[in-house]
């Protein structure tokens, strides 16, 4: 075979057959129907909405500027988010002043696992001249996806205002955008501001329970009446869902309106207490404050508060100068450290007295070379160290080994030359 057939043979195997593209006759998508009872929702106040996945409930309500939740107006939210823009604190509770601030609150069939559904969704949002509460309402399963999809979280970044939200109601509203996903946009990144946590470090100590209705009656002035149990809402759901019978179903949206309403009203409150240093509150409210701003590093506005909160009560809570007596220990005003650092050692007990007494050490023996003092206090504190029975066993460790190796270095300095065996541990 010659070379010319060869080639023409090789060029035969290279050929390429065409393959026939077997095309699948596009799906067509059918919305699910309205569910049977839509009349009776229809007939108790809710709107009917239609999107392009289909049809969800809603229900909006308007407030006047100045609307009064419990004894806070919510007309005060416009000088909270001024106050919170003058003040340029980076705080977990500042607003983002490029995006908008919703007050965001869920209602769910239950409160984990992969089968469990959000069934209402509400929104508050301060517009040019009121406030407007938007609820949107799931009809049933089949609707998932257009329920979601109502609900814009898809649309643009926003500060989403929860009680909790960082725990609950965003990992749900993930979960359930995550099952959907192929059916929705992406959901984006919102920034969260949780009032719960908010709650906690601001009244710790001063509460109890830090369960939303607890707060607006203490805080708020707000106490609910004819309100549904929370832990109801879900069969509450089912059976409307069941038996299309809304009255139930509608005092489940007020509960939800409650909710969020709270939430302007918590925000609001919140920002006087932590911007305000005239505003009333008690001495352990105003050391919580004033302790959260010392652990964001704001310690300028810290001083001011605890302060301010020694001035008002003076020596009856002295935790405020314990939270102090670390800021002008910082700022090398050790005169007046050791004097916040004594009052806290004298009045306070248990880990913070002996805490106190250790720095009370420090300071006597490394800035003001008094000795004689500082060998006193460690010794003082040891006493302490061996009594205290509520401390942590890593804690009185740590301590014990600290005072044992402070009190031969002070020893050695007040008694040059002589030998000094360690002392016996405490533990």
């Amino acid at each position: 075979m010659s070379y010319e057939q060869k080639l023409m043979q090789m060029k035969k195997l290279l050929k390429k057959t065409d393959a026939k593209v077997v095309v699948e006759p596009k799906k067509e998508t059918t919305l699910p129907l309205p569910p049977s009872y839509e009349k009776e929702w229809l007939a108790a106040g809710l709107t009917k909405e239609l999107n392009s996945h289909g049809i969800f409930y809603q229900r909006i309500v308007n407030y006047d500027m100045d609307y009064m939740h419990g004894n806070v107006s919510l007309s005060g939210l416009k000088s909270t988010l001024e106050d919170w823009r003058k003040s340029g604190e980076n705080h977990p509770l500042a607003p983002d002043s490029s995006q908008r601030l919703l007050f965001f609150d869920t209602e769910t069939t239950g409160l984990k696992g992969a089968g469990t559904l959000i069934f209402l969704m509400g929104f508050i949002e301060q517009t040019d001249s009121s406030f407007k509460l938007t609820q949107y309402i799931l009809p049933g399963p089949d609707h998932e996806v257009a329920f979601l999809y109502a609900s814009g979280l898809w649309e643009r970044p926003s500060t989403l205002v929860t009680y909790n939200g960082k725990s609950f109601d965003i990992p749900q509203v993930e979960t359930r955008w995550t099952m959907n996903r192929e059916m929705l946009p992406p959901l984006l990144k919102h920034t969260q501001i949780d009032l719960l946590h908010g709650s906690r470090r601001i009244w710790k100590g001063e509460i109890a329970a830090f369960r939303l209705p607890l707060i607006e009656e203490k805080k708020l002035g707000f106490l609910r009446e004819g309100d549904i149990p929370g832990h109801m809402a879900p069969i509450i759901y089912q059976d409307a869902v069941k038996n299309g019978r809304p009255e139930l179903l509608m005092k489940v949206l007020l509960h939800n309106e409650w909710d969020i309403l709270s939430l302007v009203a918590l925000y609001i409150r919140s920002t006087d207490l932590l911007l305000k240093t005239d505003y009333p509150e008690s001495a352990i409210t105003q050391t919580n404050i004033g302790k959260w701003f010392a652990d964001l590093k704001s310690y300028d506005r810290s001083k001011l508060i605890l302060e301010s909160s020694i001035a008002e009560f003076g020596l009856h809570h002295p935790v405020t100068h314990f939270h102090l007596a670390f800021i002008l220990k910082r700022e090398k005003n050790y005169i007046d450290s050791l004097s916040s650092f004594t009052i806290a050692a004298t009045g306070l007990d248990g880990r913070e007295r002996i805490i106190a007494l250790e720095e009370l050490a420090k300071l006597y023996e490394h800035k003001v070379k008094e000795l004689e003092k500082a060998l006193e206090s460690t010794k003082e504190a040891k006493r302490h160290l061996r009594e205290e029975s509520r401390l942590t066993e890593h804690f009185r460790k740590r301590l014990s080994d600290n005072f044992l190796r402070r009190e031969i270095r002070i020893r050695r300095k007040l008694f040059p030359g002589e030998a000094h065996e360690p002392t016996k541990k405490l533990v």
